[in-house]
C-alpha cells in the first residue's frame, strides 16, 4: 500500500489501531520459531506411502503365504506346484533382502509377482 513516494525513508509504518508492540511480537515469534526449525540440520527421510520396512522374519512369512496361495490356485497343475515347491525350498531370504533393500509390503508383492510369474507358465 505504501511505496517509495508515500514512504520515502522506508520506515515501518504503524497503523493507528495497533498502538502497542504486542501484535508485532506475535507476528515475529512464529517467524523466529520457523527460522529455528529451518536452521536445524536434520537428515531428511522420505518414505513413500509411509509403510514400514519388512524384517527378515516378515519376508519369510510373506513368502511362505504367497507361495502357498499360488499352490492352492494351481493345485490341478502338478508341474507348477513342483516349481513353486522348488522355489520355496531354494528361497534365500538374505540374498532376497540384499537384492531388494528397504522393502515394504507393497514392494514385496510386486517383486514376488515378477519372480514367480515365469513359474506359473
Amino acid at each position: 500500500m505504501f511505496n517509495s513516494v508515500n514512504n520515502p525513508f522506508n520506515r515501518a509504518v504503524s497503523s493507528s489501531t495497533s498502538s502497542d508492540g504486542k501484535e508485532r511480537r506475535q507476528k515475529e515469534e512464529p517467524k523466529k520459531e520457523l527460522k529455528k526449525y529451518l536452521e536445524e540440520e536434520e537428515q531428511d527421510e522420505v518414505r513413500i506411502g509411509g509403510l514400514p520396512i519388512l524384517t527378515e522374519d516378515e519376508i519369510i512369512y510373506l513368502t511362505n503365504s504367497y507361495i502357498n496361495k499360488l499352490k492352492e490356485e494351481n493345485a490341478d497343475r502338478e508341474k507348477v506346484v513342483e516349481k513353486l515347491d522348488k522355489y520355496l525350498k531354494n528361497f534365500d531370504v538374505k540374498k532376497f533382502m540384499k537384492n531388494n533393500p528397504n522393502i515394504t509390503s507393497s514392494d514385496f508383492y510386486m517383486i514376488m509377482y515378477n519372480e514367480t510369474e515365469s513359474l506359473l507358465k
